[in-house]
Parts: structure tokens; C-alpha cells; sequence
């Protein structure tokens, strides 16, 4: 699927032969992806994509025999330099002076915006979009899950804003229910004040942990409803201490998400919507959704047969809601506030059922854009801990790595003098734990390694940030002016076109990730962008070559260095310009 200004003579050639409109055949071109076997094409044409009756039956001869066929009726040009056929395609190689001269002006014109301007993307409807990510606790461990959730919705963010996308970025908090009965009445007997204020989250933890201890007993139970109770009553002196509670935890959240590079355009929260449940219950009473069970509680069948199969528990039996009801109340909400096309929900896949329910109860209900709702879900990590043992705050892992960096850093022979290191290590190491991660689906469990994750050499972010640092000190060396005249003929080395070929796919890769939000797409193409302009740095020497092949390479290595950092950005990645 192709539309670099390259392809375009390649689909007029092919759409005059097989008497198809141009735009008919844009998927069916793709970028032909660099292989140590130094492919000689730059595009291929899949022929079971343009044939009417290649149906599964249709063997690999068939195929291969068509691509033949269509081969010898295709003819080369100023453009094709080499028409070719492989298992079932038709592969073409464009000139290769024109291969280096038109990405290298695309990369550079377009800079930031390069490969998101694709006709790839003109069919794709501009949407506006609701992504709900992240969204701790109050007072439980803003763990590892959390910091999942938040860099993965961060990267489908920021993927939809590039695209031209409208984007509300929506941080939902667990700030109400039960527990906030037992915190109240634990903050009474163990809270403080000022640790309140100056560590708000480590406290309201502590003072969760100890109130727990003590759960069981009649007394702190009863003590807990009592709290609770008033806090749905809107008891003055009740609200006013959850309020401290939220609010200075929210203050210490804005401060973690800067470290992550992330911001959101609205915290909401289950507290905004428990009168609004009772607005859901009550419509699903009218529309006779709502059905009692013995013990008094409120459900929904979700069965087919309509035989209570499977249902979904809204109420509880004294009248008050729960978490889904709550969840319905926020998406009617939003989706009546924000009027968005699609909302999106990240969050860990144990959730994957509740959000199957939530979304059947909308439609159910009567609303038809429970169909555009989307649950990302993901795997867990195991084995992330800190030094000094279990992994209790994210703000613990940002300052491991940021510490095991600086050490690596300090060690490393490579190390220049850099004006910030500690700023340095905490970009490096946050794209160490990024890379890590979003390295396999984001389904999939996977085993954290500290050691593996801060490698400098291997496809880690520590080799892509310390790719980024080498091409950026390479242009300031060698004067980073925009390079225009550049004679292309300097460039026709094969690390030089291998570069060139996997620029030329980068739209693809996009595509890939905009349609199944899965940053693996865009991470493999930086790291194999990373080795092969890894490999030309080796093999191309800027210094001491004649300067017209000297401005050369160093035009490809900015376009390069540019779509590496177009791509990290995407990722939540800052580059650094100094290692």
C-alpha cells in the first residue's frame, strides 16, 4: 500500500495494463522492506490483490505464472530502471538517482509532517476522539499497570493528533467508592496534615495499608460506611477532606506525567458521576432493562436467549451503584458533551469483559455509538522492581532508571561532556522503558529486564536515543544548513540506497499502527533505521570525503536523522542531542 510521488508513474504503467483507475491500486503497491539480502526492488505489486479469481485455491504457481504474465506486458521507462517477478508479485526498481533525489527532497520538505501527508491517509475521515488513559487510584499504588496505560495512550494520542485528528485527552480517576470510607476513616486515626501535602500519595498509601490492617474489625467497618454515607450525602466537613485528598494527588500526578511527557485536557473522575448513575438506573428501569434478583440487586441480561445467561450486576441492593454504572453514566456524558466520533478506552485486559458489557449495555440502551467504542487492552509486566525491592510508585521507576543511566553514562567510554546529564539519563531511560515495552502486541504479558531495557548496544531506546545524539553531532560538524542541491549520483553505494528504500516505507508503517494502534510497527522500523544508518555512518565517511560526497551523505543522514526523531516523538520519546 504506496503513495510516494515514486509509485505514482509504477500505478499509471499498471493501470493502463490492467485497465484500473490509478486509486484503485494504491494498496495493492507496497514498499519493497530492506532484507540483508539487498533486495534490488523498491516496490512490488501483489498480484492476488489485482486478480479477480485469486481465490484461496489459486496455488503459488498460479500466481507466479500470472505475475509472469503481467510482467512481460509491462514495459521499463526514465522512472522503472527493472521489472521483475518474485513468489507471486511483480517487482519494480525505480532509477535510482531519482530513488535518492525525490526522498530525500519528500523527507526534508515535509519534515515533521513526512509520511502523515501520504495519500495513504487521504480516504481516512478527520475524526474527533475521546482517549481515556492512564487513570490511577486515589490511594492505591499508581504501579506499573499504570504507567502502561499511560504511555500507551500517550502514543495512540499523539499517532491521531499527527494524522490531523481532534484529540481530548482524558485522564478518568478512581477517586470514589468503599475505599474512600475506610481511607477517611484511617486518614482520622494515622493522616497528617503536612504529609498530606507534601507527599500526598505516598501518605494517602501508607495510611491505606494501615487502615487495612484493621478491615475486618466491626467498628472500622461501621466507621467506614458512616464516612462514606456522609461523603454521598455531601457532609461539608466529609467532601472537604476528600477534596484534599483528590486534589493533592492530582497536583503530585501533573508533576509524574511531566516526567512522562504527558498531559491531559481533562481529569474526570467516578466522583462526577454518582448522581448521574442514578439517572442510568432509572433509565434502564424505563426501558425495562432493569431486572431485580433475589437478593434485591440490579442487572442487565446480556444473554441472547434472554435466559440471565449472562448479565451485568448495575446496582447493588440498597439502591446505590457500581463501577459500570458509573462508566455508563461518564460515556453518555461525554459523549453528549464532546459529540465525539470514537472514544477509546486503555486500560490492563483483565477489564477486556467489563468493557464487552459496557459497551452491549449502550447499545442495548438505545445508542448506536457504543459501535465506535474501543477497548485497547493490555498485558502485565512482571518483574519490574527497584532495587531496594517491589515497585510501589511509578515515581520509583522513573528515578531507577534515571539513577541506573547516569551510572551507564559515567561508565560508557563513548560519554561526551553533556551540559545536563541528569535530564539526559531521564530522557534515555524513559525511552528505555517505552522501547521495552511496546517492543512485542501490547496484548502480551512480558518479562521486565533492567539489564536488557539499558543496553546501549541491541534494539533497545537507549541505542536509538544514542543513534539520534551520533546524526545530530554529525550535522553540527559538518554544517546543518538545509541541503538542496545535493548531487544524487554520490549516493548509489548499497548502505546508501538501504537507507533510502526504508525511508521511502515510513508512511506504510504508520498506516500499520493508525489502523490496529500497535506502536510495534513504527518501534521494529526506528530500530532497523537506526542499524542500517548505523552501518552507513561506518561505511559512508562524511569526513575527509570530496565535499560534493561529503554534502551528500550528510543529507541522508539528516533525513534519516529526521524521520528517527519524527517516529520516537510519536512513540513519547524526546530525543536527545547530546549522549
Amino acid at each position: 500500500m504506496r503513495s510516494s510521488p515514486l509509485s505514482h508513474p509504477v500505478l499509471r504503467m499498471l493501470s493502463k495494463v490492467l485497465d484500473l483507475p490509478p486509486e484503485n491500486l494504491i494498496k495493492s503497491i507496497s514498499a519493497v522492506p530492506v532484507s540483508k539480502k539487498r533486495h534490488v526492488a523498491d516496490f512490488q505489486l501483489s498480484i492476488a490483490s489485482v486478480t479477480e479469481d485469486s481465490s484461496s485455491e489459486s496455488s503459488a504457481q498460479d500466481l507466479h505464472l500470472q505475475a509472469q504474465k503481467l510482467a512481460e506486458r509491462l514495459k521499463c521507462d526514465a522512472v522503472v530502471s527493472e521489472i521483475s517477478t518474485g513468489p507471486g508479485t511483480v517487482n519494480f526498481r525505480i532509477n535510482r538517482e531519482l530513488l535518492a533525489k525525490t526522498v530525500l527532497q519528500q523527507v526534508l520538505k515535509d519534515g515533521s509532517e513526512y509520511g502523515v501527508k501520504s495519500e495513504l491517509f487521504c480516504t481516512v475521515p478527520r475524526q474527533k476522539v475521546v482517549i481515556e488513559f492512564s487513570s490511577p487510584n486515589i490511594a492505591k499504588k499508581f504501579h506499573i499497570g499504570h504507567l502502561r496505560s499511560t504511555i500507551i495512550g500517550n502514543f495512540i494520542a499523539n499517532l491521531k493528533v499527527a494524522l490531523g485528528h481532534e484529540v481530548i485527552r482524558m485522564n478518568y480517576l478512581g477517586d470514589w467508592g468503599m475505599q474512600f470510607g475506610l481511607l477517611g476513616v484511617g486518614f482520622q486515626c494515622f493522616g497528617n496534615k503536612e504529609k498530606l501535602k507534601s507527599s500526598p500519595l505516598q501518605h494517602l498509601f501508607e495510611v491505606y495499608v494501615q487502615i487495612n490492617k484493621e478491615a475486618d474489625d466491626e467498628n472500622v467497618k461501621k466507621l467506614a460506611k458512616d464516612f462514606f454515607r456522609k461523603l454521598e450525602e455531601h457532609d461539608e466537613q466529609t467532601l472537604s477532606l476528600w477534596k484534599q485528598f483528590r486534589d493533592f494527588s492530582i497536583e503530585e500526578y501533573i508533576r509524574i506525567y511531566k516526567r512522562l511527557g504527558v498531559h491531559f485536557d481533562e481529569y474526570s473522575g467516578e466522583s462526577f458521576y454518582q448522581q448521574k448513575s442514578q439517572e442510568v438506573l432509572k433509565m434502564l428501569e424505563d426501558k425495562g432493562l432493569l431486572q431485580k434478583t433475589v437478593k434485591g440487586t440490579g442487572v442487565v441480561d446480556l444473554s441472547e436467549k434472554k435466559d440471565l445467561s449472562l448479565f451485568s450486576t448495575v446496582m447493588r441492593s440498597d439502591g446505590t451503584s457500581l463501577y459500570i454504572t458509573r462508566d455508563l453514566a461518564a460515556a453518555i456524558d461525554r459523549m453528549n458533551k464532546h459529540s465525539c466520533d470514537t472514544m477509546i478506552y486503555v486500560t490492563d485486559k483483565s477489564q477486556s469483559s467489563h468493557f464487552q458489557h459496557l459497551f452491549q449495555i449502550l447499545k442495548l440502551m438505545g445508542y448506536d455509538w457504543a459501535e465506535r467504542c474501543q477497548h485497547v487492552s493490555f498485558g502485565l509486566v512482571q518483574g519490574m522492581k527497584t532495587r531496594r525491592g517491589e515497585v510501589v510508585f511509578l515515581e520509583d521507576v522513573l528515578n531507577e532508571v534515571r539513577s541506573r543511566m547516569l551510572q551507564n553514562m559515567a561508565s560508557a567510554k563513548t560519554t561526551k561532556e553533556i551540559e545536563d546529564p541528569i535530564e539526559t539519563a531521564e530522557k534515555v531511560g524513559l525511552a528505555a522503558l517505552i522501547i521495552q515495552d511496546f517492543r512485542g502486541l501490547l496484548s502480551s504479558d512480558y518479562q521486565f529486564s533492567w539489564d536488557r531495557a539499558l543496553q546501549s548496544r541491541g534494539d533497545t531506546g537507549v541505542f536509538l536515543q544514542y543513534t539520534h545524539a551520533r546524526l545530530h553531532s554529525l550535522e553540527q560538524m559538518h554544517g546543518n544548513e538545509q541541503l538542496t542541491d545535493v548531487n544524487v549520483a554520490c549516493l548509489q553505494e548499497p548502505d546508501a540506497i538501504s537507507v533510502l528504500q526504508h525511508l521511502l516505507r515510513y508512511d506504510e508503517v504508520l498506516y500499520q499502527s493508525s489502523q490496529d494502534l500497535q506502536p510495534k510497527h513504527i518501534v521494529s522500523y526506528l530500530l532497523t533505521l537506526s542499524h542500517l544508518a548505523a552501518v552507513a555512518h561506518k561505511t559512508l565517511p562524511v569526513k575527509g570525503s570530496a565535499p560534493e560526497v561529503a554534502q551528500a551523505r550528510c543529507c541522508l543522514f539528516q533525513a534519516a536523522r529526521s524521520v528517527l526523531a519524527n517516529g520516537m516523538k510519536l512513540l513519547g520519546i524526546t530525543p536527545v542531542t547530546q549522549m
